[in-house]
């Protein structure tokens, strides 16, 4: 039975003190945070001011490399879809991920309307959060799921396709869990609301009603589970986009 996770990822108010942007009709931009470890002489690791995302970040960054993780085909300078993690409370539950599972990734963003144009802002979809929100931004429909044992016991033939993973690349190899995803995985063209229409820090019922989590405290930082059947409504609600009935 098919069942998913859904992990906290990208820019946020500290790293690297900037939000990702929401647009008034829910698209996006996937801004990553940067890379805090060193990285091997030999790995290509972009920069910020690289990928030029539409945000203002601070002047201290716009240097800095990324930590491009997770790794979204067709995103810049990403090759496959693959993630990384080296912290338990994360790799523990995706580690346990089998294939045909989905990971999600979603992103605290904070809304942009355009300032010259009132109707802008008021014609924002519905689910929208009026500053900052958490919404998922896409996901990994699981190929596969490894430990740090598993992965280095690959010939480096299957290695090589998560030889692009920010993990990999950083100069002492660190990750937990390392996941790749199939050809049905990506970031979406629009979010899917975590948080109420109210306020970013309210979850909808998509997190209290399907989720394991109660949505008390800041929920927009933990670790999210859904079972077989709550998975299979998700996955409704990403294509449907009815998003109505978990917004009261």
């Amino acid at each position: 039975m098919t069942r998913a996770v859904a992990i906290n990822v990208a820019a946020n108010g500290t790293l690297p003190g900037v939000r990702g942007p929401v647009y008034p009709d829910g698209t996006f931009a996937y801004v990553p945070i940067p890379e805090r470890e060193p990285t091997r002489p030999d790995a290509s690791v972009p920069t910020y001011a690289n990928l030029d995302p539409p945000v203002e970040l601070p002047e201290s960054v716009r240097d800095a490399r990324v930590h491009l993780d997770p790794e979204f085909a067709g995103y810049p300078h990403c090759e496959r879809h693959t993630y990384g993690d080296e912290h338990g409370v994360k790799a523990g539950p995706l580690s346990r991920l089998d294939a045909g599972d989905w990971l999600f990734f979603y992103a605290t963003l904070d809304f942009h309307a355009d300032p010259s144009d009132a109707a802008d802002a008021t014609d924002a979809a519905d689910y929208l959060a009026p500053e900052w929100g958490a919404y998922v931004i896409g996901g990994f429909e699981v190929d596969l799921a490894l430990t740090p044992e598993e992965y280095e016991s690959l010939p480096e033939s299957e290695r090589a396709r998560f030889a692009n993973n920010a993990h990999v690349k950083r100069e002492t190899f660190d990750a937990e869990v390392l996941v790749a995803g199939t050809d049905r995985s990506g970031l979406f063209d629009r979010v899917v609301p975590f948080s109420s229409p109210e306020a970013g820090a309210e979850a909808n019922r998509i997190v209290t009603d399907l989720s394991n989590d109660s949505g008390k405290g800041p929920w927009w930082r933990r670790v999210l589970r859904f079972d077989a059947e709550a998975t299979a409504t998700l996955l409704e609600l990403v294509e449907s986009r009815e998003f109505g009935p978990y917004l009261d």
